[in-house]
């Protein structure tokens, strides 16, 4: 496999990636990967996404923004052709609330999904990544497991009518979120299945997976069912492909053979600061995007 280094010294510019057209998977960026190329404005940066052939844009931060600015982006991204990905519905880093459960904390992981549909409805969301926090020390995993499943019934039934899906993200527990109760595929697997609903389905970011578990291309086989959201990120270094050990150009041509309209979230930062670093980035995913 070419490296990194090589890649970009024979790769072509920006420019020449946005004449070959839109990529054929739903690359989706996010606010502030392109801001040195693209300015500040958030507008500014999904034009110059569309320029360069993306199709799909994600934004963990989009219930944290203005009415204005959520109306502002999503009559952008429909003129433009960008699908929106995901936002953060609720991800809980401090206390076990899910592991706990209770009745208070199924009434306000309901309430939190009830302002996530809103926010959904005005930017076009379909997807919501829900993170069920830490696992408590003191209760039995099983017992944790159930309350779980319990809470996110919940929020599942609240998004079920409008046709909304919440992602489970599992998240790696050895280099960025030790602690956390959700940390495998097969493990959000088994609580999907539980749940029981078509609003509830797994988040595979395969950078946290391949720190994890590894076994990326069997794992998206066996938990296909359950999936709905992909993300990437090489590692090590969670930045852009080519930078690291995972074989991108083979597992995106593996999902496109699944199902290309699934939508691939960006979830790295740049390797490479400025302009030609974003290019850079740009042109990885074009060789990615390649098979």
């Amino acid at each position: 496999m070419m490296t990194a280094t090589g890649f970009a010294m024979s790769s072509s510019s920006a420019s020449s990636s946005s004449a070959a057209g839109k990529f054929k998977l739903k690359y989706a960026p996010h606010f502030g990967m392109f801001g040195d190329s693209a300015g500040g404005d958030l507008v500014d940066q999904l034009k110059y996404a569309a320029d360069q052939g993306f199709h799909a844009w994600e934004d963990n931060g989009m219930m944290g923004r203005s009415v204005a600015d959520q109306e502002r982006c999503a009559k952008a991204m429909t003129q433009l052709g960008i699908q929106m990905g995901v936002f953060v519905a609720d991800a809980e880093w401090g206390k076990p609330v899910y592991a706990l459960g209770g009745e208070d904390a199924k009434a306000s992981l309901k309430k939190k999904a009830e302002a996530a549909v809103e926010v959904a409805k005005r930017v076009n969301a379909k997807w919501m990544t829900v993170v069920p926090g830490p696992y408590d020390l003191r209760l039995a995993w099983d017992y944790q497991t159930a309350n779980v499943v319990e809470c996110l019934k919940v929020m599942a039934g609240v998004f079920e009518p409008h046709g909304l899906v919440m992602v489970l993200e599992p998240l790696n527990p050895y280099r960025d979120h030790p602690g956390m109760f959700l940390s495998r595929i097969p493990q959000a697997f088994q609580i999907c299945k539980a749940v029981g609903s078509p609003a509830c389905k797994i988040l595979f970011d395969m950078y946290h997976q391949q720190i994890t578990e590894g076994n990326i291309i069997p794992n998206i086989d066996l938990a296909w069912s359950e999936v709905a959201y992909f993300q990437c990120g090489d590692n090590p270094g969670r930045q852009e492909p080519l930078t690291g050990e995972m074989n991108y150009r083979n597992i995106f041509k593996h999902i496109a053979k699944k199902d290309p309209e699934l939508i691939i979230g960006m979830e790295h930062g740049v390797s490479q600061g400025g302009r030609e670093g974003e290019e850079k980035l740009v042109n990885a995913y074009r060789w990615c995007d390649d098979f």
